[in-house]
């Protein structure tokens, strides 16, 4: 496992990684990146994407920097023109059963084994990189603002889990997890003070680990 340390830049993330690792005959590559480890509620999501290099979306940036709109055209942009892309879940009660970052781990193991092609290489968000991949991996620190494969699966993963989490509010409207996506925003805190938990909730957060 490599890790690069890319320096911020506030242009837009680029294909240049994965251009020199064809260069290099390593081919596909599949970004990689989570969403959702914070929330109080919910699972934590994965994505793995291999951009086609002839066909790469544009409007592409870290999910956390675009708007909610931003991030639906970019989402339909990478599902209509990636060559493949991989999701994986991890619920709330595996993250209380194995903690939040293996809960992660097992998420991202997921997405890439959902992949339609099998990656040669693996460009994952962070330092942390997922055991057990069945590829080599290189962690790229703020990867999903500098990385285009890495900024796709950024992208995936978080409106994934945002949908998801707005078809759960329809279960549980008493919640509000349409507006706060299971983060613990004042009106979220409120209502489990008032409800307590239900099956979504991590048992294992404060303050809900207080309540059990």
């Amino acid at each position: 496992m490599r890790q690069s340390r890319m320096p911020a830049s506030a242009s837009a993330p680029s294909f240049r990684r994965e251009r020199a690792l064809i260069r290099a005959g390593v081919w596909p590559v599949a970004g990689m990146d989570e969403a959702g480890r914070g929330p109080l509620a919910g699972p934590v999501a994965a994505a793995a994407v291999i951009l086609d290099p002839a066909r790469l979306p544009r409007g592409l940036g870290d999910s956390k920097a675009l708007s909610a709109a931003a991030r639906e055209v970019a989402f339909e942009a990478i599902m209509a023109r990636a060559l493949a892309i991989g999701i994986g879940f991890a619920p709330a009660e595996e993250i209380d059963r194995i903690n939040i970052r293996q809960a992660t781990f097992a998420a991202m193991r997921r997405a890439l084994a959902g992949l339609s092609l099998r990656p040669l290489h693996a460009l994952v968000d962070g330092s942390d990189a997922p055991p057990g991949l069945a590829c080599a991996v290189e962690t790229i620190v703020k990867g999903d603002s500098s990385c285009l494969s890495i900024a796709a699966a950024s992208i995936v993963a978080k409106v994934t889990r945002d949908r998801l989490m707005r078809r759960h509010d329809r279960a549980w409207p008493q919640y509000g997890f349409a507006s706060h996506m299971g983060y613990g925003a004042p009106a979220h805190l409120a209502a489990i003070r008032e409800h307590g938990a239900c099956p979504l909730h991590r048992l294992s957060f404060a303050p809900l680990r207080t309540k059990v």
